[in-house]
Formats: C-alpha cells, sequence, structure tokens
C-alpha cells in the first residue's frame, strides 16, 4: 500500500501524536511491506486558498505556484491518506488546515446531492483514497473534546475513513510514563495489523486505544503539578 502522512504537527518528528502515527505505521509494516512516504506540513510552502474558485473554473489549477501542487499529485497517487496531528483549539494545527483548504482543486463547483447532504463534484478520480485521522490531545479524556474535529474529518472524507482519537497523548513523550505508553503503543500497532489486513480495526480495540492511560484525576494532577507522576 502506498500511504502519504501528513504530519500536522509544528514539533515534526517530536509530536507526541507522531509516536501513536509511527506505532500505527509499524503495525501496518508487521501485516504487510508498506510504501510510506511522510510530509512534514509545517516545513512546505503552502499559502492560504482566497477562495477565488479560479481552480475549479481552470481544470484544476490554483492560481498560488507552490508546494501544494506537487502535494496534490501525491495525493492522488496514495492508496491511504492518513492526517496525523495534535487537537489545536478542537481543531487541526493552522498549517495542516491551509492544505486542507487548499485540495479545492480536487472538486467543481457543480454539486449533487449524496443522501442528505450535497457534495461538490470531483475533478480528479480520487475514488482509490482510503482516509486514516489520528489526534492526540493534550486533555485526559476524548469527552468534548474530539468532536469539533472528528465531524470535519467526517465531512471533508466522507467514505472509507478510519478515526483514532488518543487522550493524554503527552506521556508518549514522557520516559517516565513508559509503564503505561508501551503497551497502550503496542495495542496501536495491532490496530495498524487490523488494519493492514482488512481494512478495519475492531471497535472494541479502537475503544481502548482511546481511554485514558492513568486516572483522569492523576493526570490533570501531574499536569498541574500537585503531585508527581509515579515511578
Amino acid at each position: 500500500m502506498k500511504i502519504l502522512v501528513l504530519n500536522g504537527s509544528p514539533k515534526r518528528d517530536k509530536s507526541d501524536t507522531m509516536h501513536i502515527t509511527r506505532a500505527f505505521l509499524e503495525g501496518m509494516r508487521e501485516a504487510a511491506q508498506q510504501d510510506i512516504h511522510i510530509i512534514d506540513v509545517i516545513d512546505r510552502h503552502i499559502e492560504y486558498c482566497t477562495g477565488c474558485f479560479a481552480c475549479k473554473r481552470n481544470g484544476g489549477a490554483c492560481v498560488h505556484d507552490d508546494d501544494m501542487r506537487g502535494i496534490l499529485e501525491e495525493i492522488l497517487g496514495c492508496d491511504l491518506l492518513l492526517f496525523s496531528f495534535p487537537l489545536y483549539c478542537y481543531g487541526m494545527p493552522a498549517p495542516l488546515k491551509a492544505l486542507l483548504d487548499r485540495t479545492m482543486p480536487l472538486s467543481s463547483l457543480a454539486m449533487r446531492k449524496v443522501g442528505d447532504r450535497y457534495e461538490h463534484v470531483g475533478q480528479a478520480d480520487f475514488s482509490h483514497l482510503r482516509y486514516l485521522m489520528i489526534c492526540g490531545c493534550g486533555f485526559p479524556n476524548s469527552r468534548r473534546n474530539f468532536e469539533p474535529a472528528v465531524m470535519q474529518f467526517r465531512l471533508c472524507f466522507p467514505r472509507d475513513h478510519t478515526i483514532l482519537t488518543v487522550p493524554e497523548s503527552p506521556m508518549f513523550s514522557a520516559p517516565e510514563a513508559a509503564a503505561v505508553t508501551v503497551p497502550r503503543l503496542e495495542r496501536v500497532r495491532q490496530a495498524g495489523r487490523q488494519y493492514a489486513d482488512s481494512g478495519e480495526i475492531d471497535a472494541a480495540l479502537l475503544a481502548e486505544i482511546g481511554s485514558p492511560m492513568i486516572p483522569e484525576e492523576q493526570y490533570a494532577a501531574i499536569v498541574n503539578g500537585t503531585v508527581q507522576p509515579e515511578a
């Protein structure tokens, strides 16, 4: 499988969320050989979409001559488009959102009704694509945190999408938390193996990955500096 990873974290490879993403990709590699390319979005020159709609009228040509042209080619050439990002203000970090906005050349102004909503008709064939979102956040639980980002992803990619959300993700960058992070990353690798084998992840496994690694109150106290982490 040809996999394009869009690392939306400004921290690049030091991203807390990328620990999760790398474990998932390791699991996929254990199941089968994979062709993986990671783009650190923060390092790319991507102008903001101006909403001029020139791309809708010019056969997909954007007025900006920047790195996005090559990225669009990579998107269309991959089998799996993986968005890896930390939760910023309940959504994507700005560089990744700018990239998502600039995928507008892939669709036309024409629209059609699909189910109970309307979607733009594509200017390119991306029917072969599958979509994966891996998102970590610094809060100790998933409730009332990930919902906006999850809804946006589902609306942007209504078919063939899979979503992993992981609270307490700063713990993956803390060596002293290995007692709980190592087993959790193994569960993520298991999810990667499942996905590579079947294109799906067991719902119970997804729920386990998205659950707190330590009690919420303990995690909040550690972050607040009111208790020391256990050895």
